[in-house]
C-alpha cells in the first residue's frame, strides 16, 4: 500500500473516531429531562408540614427558616416511583436540610406527618451531606462516617450539585459527582420529591435560607441513563439501621439460618412446613389447620418488656399470628401455643374476620378475640410487606400497624381480665399475664412470609 492511500485511510479512520465521540457525546448531553421547576413560580408544587418561607427568587426557589414550626416541606404535586434526579443547591454552614424521595403525607400517619427517604443537606462538621435518612420512621439508613471522600465532596457557602438515582429497590447518591451513598431497601417504592427547611430552636437565628435550582428529573429509559457507582451497597434487609443499633435493637432472625428458634413442641426447628428464601422466612400451605404440618415456632430466649418488629406478607385467604408472651408448657394438646396474639389475617377472604368472642376481634392486627385493631388501620393488599409493632412496657400493650397504633390494653387490669373470661382463653388460669415468655410465629396451615424481625428488650 502507498503512503498516499494509507494517509488517506488514516484521516479517515481519525474523522470516524472524531464522528463516535461527538455522536456519543451528544447523546449523552440529550438526555430528555423534565424540569420540576419553572423558575417563574411554584406551579406543581405545595407546602406541607410547618410554615417555613418558600418564595421563587431570581429563578431560583428560595427556602427560609421560622420560629415556632416543624419541619417544612416544599412537595411536587406529583408521584414518582423510578426516577433520575438532578439539582443545585447552595445553603448556609448553619442550616440543615434535605432532598425528599418517595416520600408521602398520610392522614393516618401521624397525622400527615411527612415521612420517607431523604438525602441529607448537611453543611455541619458531621458531613453526611448526601447520606440517607428515614424522616419520621427509621432514622438513618445510609450514613458516612466512614468515608471521607464522599465527606469532603460536598462545598461550603457554594453551589452543590445533587443526583439522585432511585431505580426498583436501589437508591444511589452523588454529590458533586462523588459517589455518596448506595442503599438497598424496598419499605417505600413511590411518593411525592420535596424540598426541605428543617425546624429551628428557639435560639437560633430565624430567615436562615436554602437556595435551590436547575431541578429536573428522568422517568424514561432509566438502564440507558442510569450510571454505575464505586460503593459497596447497604442493604437494610433483615439488618439493623444504624439508629436501630444504636438504640439497642436487636436481630432476633438472621435472615438465613434458624439459629435462636425451634419448634413449639419440638427441641430443634421443624424439618417441614418452614421454608428459608431468599432472605424471607416462610410457613408452607398445608392446608389450613393450625400446627397440622411444620407447627409453630418459637424463640429459644424469653422476653419480658419489650419492642417487637416483623414484616409480613400474606396470601389469598391467609390466616397466621405473632404470639408473645408465650409458654410452650400450658397447651400440650391440639393447637397452637397460648399466648397473646397479633392476628395476621386476610380480612376481605378468611372467614375468621367476622368471627370472635367480639366483633372484629380476629382481624388483622387486633389481639384475637379479645380486642379489635381500628378499623381504619391501614393495610397494605395482598402480595406485599406489612409491618407489625409490638411494644410492651410496665403491662402496657401497643399493637402498631405500618407505622399506626391501632389498639392498646392493660395486662392484668380489671377490663383485660373481663375480656379473658368471656373468651375461650378464660380456661388458663393468669392467661397473658407471664412475667416473661417466648415470641412466636404460627403455623395455621397457610403461606405467609416474615422477615426483619427485630427485638428491643426494655
Amino acid at each position: 500500500m502507498d503512503r498516499k492511500n494509507l494517509n488517506s485511510r488514516l484521516l479517515l479512520f481519525l474523522l470516524s473516531l472524531a464522528c463516535l465521540t461527538s455522536c456519543q457525546n451528544d447523546e449523552k448531553d440529550d438526555v430528555p429531562w423534565v424540569y420540576l421547576f419553572n423558575e417563574k413560580d411554584l406551579n406543581g408544587w405545595e407546602q406541607k408540614g410547618g410554615a417555613a418561607n418558600y418564595e421563587v427568587k431570581d429563578g431560583m426557589i428560595v427556602g427560609s427558616t421560622v420560629h415556632d414550626t416543624p419541619n417544612s416541606f416544599l412537595t411536587t404535586k406529583r408521584v414518582y416511583n423510578n426516577f433520575i434526579l438532578e439539582l443545585d443547591f447552595k445553603v448556609g454552614s448553619s442550616m440543615n436540610s434535605g432532598i425528599q424521595i418517595r416520600s408521602n403525607s398520610l392522614p393516618k400517619y401521624q397525622n400527615g406527618r411527612v415521612h420517607g427517604y431523604q438525602v441529607e443537606i448537611d453543611p455541619s462538621n458531621r458531613a453526611w451531606s448526601g447520606g440517607i435518612y428515614d424522616e419520621g420512621r427509621r432514622g438513618w439508613l445510609y450514613s458516612l462516617e466512614k468515608d471521607s471522600e464522599a465527606q469532603n465532596a460536598f462545598k461550603q457557602n457554594e453551589w452543590n450539585h445533587y443526583r439522585i438515582e432511585a431505580i426498583g429497590d436501589t437508591i444511589k447518591t452523588w454529590v458533586n459527582e462523588v459517589p455518596a451513598a448506595y442503599l438497598i431497601d424496598d419499605k417505600t417504592l413511590e411518593g411525592f420529591i420535596a424540598l426541605q427547611v428543617h425546624a429551628i430552636g428557639e435560639d437560633e437565628e430565624a430567615d436562615k435560607q436554602i437556595m435551590w435550582k436547575n431541578i429536573k428529573i428522568l422517568t424514561d429509559s432509566l438502564s440507558k441513563y442510569s450510571m454505575e457507582i464505586s460503593l459497596k451497597p447497604k442493604i437494610t434487609k433483615n439488618q439493623l439501621t444504624t439508629d436501630e443499633s444504636n438504640n439497642g435493637w436487636k436481630m432476633l432472625w438472621d435472615g438465613e439460618t434458624t439459629d435462636g428458634w425451634h419448634g413449639a413442641r419440638l427441641d430443634e426447628f421443624p424439618e417441614n412446613g418452614w421454608l428459608i428464601e431468599e432472605g424471607n422466612l416462610i410457613v408452607l400451605a398445608s392446608g389450613g389447620e393450625e400446627s397440622a404440618a411444620g407447627g409453630d415456632i418459637v424463640t429459644d430466649s424469653l422476653y419480658g418488656d419489650f419492642e417487637l418488629k416483623v414484616d409480613f406478607k400474606i396470601t389469598k385467604g391467609a390466616n397466621s399470628g405473632i404470639k408473645y408472651y408465650v409458654d410452650t408448657d400450658i397447651n400440650k394438646g391440639p393447637g397452637s401455643s397460648i399466648g397473646l396474639e397479633y392476628q395476621i389475617l386476610d380480612d376481605d377472604n378468611h372467614p375468621d374476620a367476622r368471627l370472635g368472642n367480639h366483633e372484629g376481634s380476629r382481624t388483622v392486627a387486633s389481639l384475637y378475640d379479645l380486642i379489635q385493631a381500628d378499623p381504619d388501620k391501614p393495610i397494605h393488599p395482598i402480595g406485599e410487606w406489612n409491618t407489625a409493632h409490638i411494644i410492651s412496657k410496665d403491662n402496657h400493650v401497643e399493637h402498631w400497624l405500618n407505622g399506626v397504633k391501632v389498639l392498646e390494653y392493660e395486662r392484668g387490669s380489671e377490663k383485660f381480665r373481663k375480656l379473658v373470661s368471656e373468651s375461650k382463653y378464660d380456661k388458663w388460669p393468669k392467661f397473658g399475664e407471664l412475667e416473661k415468655g417466648r415470641i412466636l410465629l404460627q403455623d395455621h396451615g397457610n403461606r405467609v412470609a416474615f422477615r426483619n424481625i427485630k427485638i428491643k428488650p426494655l
